[in-house]
């Protein structure tokens, strides 16, 4: 750890040590003394995947956290180096993920990068819109309910061309069906000015009740899931990328 910085220093340990630091590191961050330093990812080494023990130690509020500290890191440029052969390594016996992230196939929004998370620390499913239907209400069932993540996050981003199709109504084969999936959140949004595809202002505004209609489609889709949050197994969360500044909005 550099004392000046707070930065993780970028070198590979054993799992041991990793452990170890992952303990000393998440009683620092729960006192509010680690800087910059991720709670959901903090590596010291950066060469081992999330382990069930250490998963299992990390509630959804600090996953989320480690969420946002691992988004600064990327907007900063100090995003750890992660040695993902290693981490393909010691991942490929078995899979603990803290969290599953359900975003947009956006090429320029990322989650495992935006987040600066690396193998085996998040499930993600990605689909035009971030919206959800049956066989991804499925899999995020899996994830959690079978494979213990503990935070759902449901990311859409700005400037978003699913947006854009369903609010200038495109219809382009199995698309138009997708896209009529989003076309709730065009309705429910309130704004005086330009409602068209064109208007990015709107096109945002409609993408963040988007993101919020997803979240409560989940919860009435998914008995599992909502019971699972009802008893505080897991927590189901918001979040705008925004492609130029490259900054995660969680919603709230």
């Amino acid at each position: 750890m550099n004392g000046k910085s707070g930065q993780c220093v970028c070198i590979s340990v054993s799992s041991n040590s990793r452990r170890a630091a992952l303990k000393a590191g998440l009683g620092m961050a729960v006192a509010g003394a680690v800087g910059t330093a991720g709670v959901f990812v903090p590596r010291v080494s950066l060469a081992a995947s999330l382990t069930k023990k250490e998963r299992d130690s990390l509630t959804p509020d600090q996953i989320i956290e480690g969420m946002k500290r691992g988004n600064e890191r990327f907007i900063s440029g100090k995003a750890h180096q992660h040695d993902y052969l290693a981490q393909k390594r010691s991942s490929a016996s078995g899979q603990f993920p803290a969290a599953v992230i359900l975003s947009c196939i956006d090429s320029r929004a990322p989650a495992e990068l935006i987040l600066d998370s690396g193998i085996g620390d998040t499930f993600n499913a990605r689909i035009a819109g971030n919206i959800a239907n049956e066989d991804l209400a499925g899999s995020l069932e899996f994830a959690c309910a079978a494979a213990g993540a503990k935070v759902v996050l449901v990311m859409g981003h700005t400037d978003c061309g699913a947006v854009k199709g369903a609010i200038d109504n495109v219809n382009l084969g199995n698309l138009t069906g997708l896209l009529a999936k989003i076309k709730p959140a065009v309705d429910a949004t309130k704004y005086e000015g330009k409602r068209t595809g064109s208007n990015i202002e709107f096109v945002d505004m409609v993408a963040k009740v988007n993101v919020q209609n997803t979240i409560d489609d989940l919860r009435k889709r998914s008995e599992i899931l909502s019971s699972m949050e009802k008893d505080g197994k897991i927590k189901m969360v918001g979040a705008m990328y925004n492609l130029k500044t490259g900054k995660v909005e969680f919603m709230t």
